[in-house]
């Protein structure tokens, strides 16, 4: 089955469970799931109900839609993602994406867990996305173009949406949150880095390191979505503190932070909505 025919399957299962068409897509990294089940909801859908869709392993990962409305606006949410470290090839990864684009959203919405490798950030900060370094991963738009989801050469130039993250600082300034800017890059994980790879990082121009995301994003942006996300950084990269990473570390911090999260992010949609 060609990655394309895949896409149509799944396609075709949701229209037979969900009457639902979403206007933003909302993907929700380690330790933001519970935002989901604070909505709205109208309707679930497992991924194990959607045939030939890939499967999250990762622990934190619920692995379900939620469809319903957050602050009035109409959402899906992937209560958990699926990573490339899983063992799963690119178009699987991206598949997600793309079948929330099939189910109207206009918009996708990125967030995820970071290790920071700017000695600026710290633990608990939340740093809007303004570019990205995908370099590391295989891209998604290799093998056979989907022609009907866009060109075979995106442009890459503004993939994160100028007037979406307008938005989002918008919404920052009105709920006091100090906002960071910069460039997020994807490794392919599971191993966290070393103190040289970080180092590597920062002097490519990044300042915030995570295992997922750039894919997603680069698959939305082929496919005509407009695209904004935050990233939380939950850690320092190795070699910018004495202590050993652990993915336990990275659940707790974005637990900490999930509170203050939930409320940029709710703030944030409703601000895109209107805009849209």
């Amino acid at each position: 089955m060609t990655p394309q025919e895949k896409l149509g399957k799944c396609y075709e299962c949701f229209k037979e469970k969900i009457d639902f068409k979403p206007e933003v897509a909302l993907i929700l990294g380690s330790g933001l799931g519970a935002l989901a089940d604070e909505i709205d909801v109208k309707a679930v859908l497992d991924y194990r109900d959607i045939e030939g869709f890939p499967q999250s392993t990762v622990f934190g990962h619920k692995g379900r839609f939620v469809f319903g409305y957050m602050e009035g606006v109409p959402v899906v949410i992937m209560q958990g993602r699926v990573h490339y470290y899983e063992g799963y090839p690119m178009q699987d990864v991206v598949l997600p994406t793309r079948l929330m684009k099939l189910m109207g959203a206009k918009v996708l919405f990125v967030t995820n867990a970071s290790g920071s490798c700017n000695t600026d950030f710290t633990a608990g900060d939340f740093m809007l996305i303004t570019d990205q370094i995908a370099n590391f991963v295989p891209s998604p738009l290799i093998g056979a173009n989907f022609e009907e989801l866009g060109t075979r050469f995106p442009d890459m130039h503004e993939i994160y949406d100028k007037q979406l993250r307008e938005q989002v600082i918008k919404a920052a300034k009105a709920l006091d949150i100090d906002l960071k800017q910069g460039v997020y890059i994807q490794l392919t994980g599971p191993n966290f880095e070393t103190p040289a790879e970080v180092r590597m990082c920062r002097l490519l121009g990044a300042d915030a390191i995570g295992m997922s995301t750039a894919c997603e994003t680069i698959a939305a942006n082929h496919a005509g979505m407009r695209v904004v996300g935050i990233s939380c950084v939950c850690n320092l990269g190795c070699g910018l503190t004495d202590n050993p990473l652990t993915h336990q570390e990275v659940i707790e911090a974005s637990d900490k932070a999930a509170p203050l999260f939930k409320k940029l992010i709710r703030a944030s949609i409703k601000n895109i909505h209107e805009i849209l």
